[in-house]
């Protein structure tokens, strides 16, 4: 990972909703220890834990991913929900 995070971060991630991949929007989730791999942090996201790995684009401000959000998908988003 290029950047460092710890447990208790508040990040913010672009997820695609798996039931129609032509929508995403950004959202809010928290940095915590992964239960599951002691030692391990994880992304913390509607209610389930996500791996904290190099696949997950996380960005530090809500801006920096509405930004990441408008130059990947060409278009205002539907912006911060959560």
């Amino acid at each position: 990972m290029h950047e460092t995070f710890n447990a208790g971060e508040i990040v913010y991630v672009i997820i695609r909703n798996p039931h129609a991949q032509n929508v995403a929007n950004v959202q809010e989730a928290a940095v915590v220890q992964n239960p599951e791999n002691p030692g391990e942090l994880s992304l913390f996201v509607y209610e389930t834990y996500y791996p904290l790995t190099d696949e997950v684009a996380v960005y530090k401000t809500e801006d920096h991913a509405e930004q990441a959000y408008r130059e990947a998908f060409g278009a205002e988003g539907e912006g911060f929900y959560g």
